[in-house]
């Protein structure tokens, strides 16, 4: 899935864009996550890159560095290109859509695994907003963010975030 995500004032226009469907200009997150939600890949780009484009980068690095995925749900922003590309690298790239004639909000099955990981990010203070400079740095950010996350729950920690301060 990707999260589309305001700038600071310090983030060069150059890397920037506008996502036109959630009108925000900034940068977007497009983010790989196994069953559990954990991190398997990440990239960070203007708003303006597409979902298809973050899917096919997406996929070739997951499949580069775990050959043992053979499945990913994506959402109905991922169309054929994505899909072709996955099984060009051999994973089998099933869209979730809604069931039809829903309104409103209504979880949907396998898609909110990674919802639920960018809710875990936002929990960050740094993550709220995009302050890096360069989108290598924001991906790095993002890894930090989910070592700490692993870390406290493999100790037991309780998770301090920001809301709580």
């Amino acid at each position: 899935d990707a999260q589309s995500i305001k700038t600071s004032a310090n983030v060069p226009t150059a890397g920037q864009g506008i996502d036109a469907g959630k009108k925000i200009a900034g940068r977007k997150r497009h983010i790989g996550v196994d069953t559990l939600g954990l991190l398997l890949a990440v990239w960070v780009t203007a708003a303006s890159v597409s979902d298809n484009t973050g899917g096919i980068h997406l996929l070739s690095s997951i499949a580069s560095a775990n050959p043992h995925v053979t499945k990913a749900w994506a959402d109905t922003g991922y169309r054929t290109k994505a899909i072709d590309h996955g099984a060009r690298v051999g994973i089998d790239v099933e869209v979730v859509q809604r069931a039809p004639g829903v309104k409103g909000f209504k979880v949907i099955p396998r898609r909110w695994v990674v919802e639920r990981t960018f809710g875990w990010l936002m929990h960050h203070r740094r993550l709220v907003r995009d302050y890096e400079t360069h989108p290598r740095r924001s991906e790095a950010i993002i890894h930090v963010a989910m070592i700490d996350l692993i870390s406290r729950r493999l100790t037991r920690e309780s998770t301090p975030n920001w809301r709580d301060t």
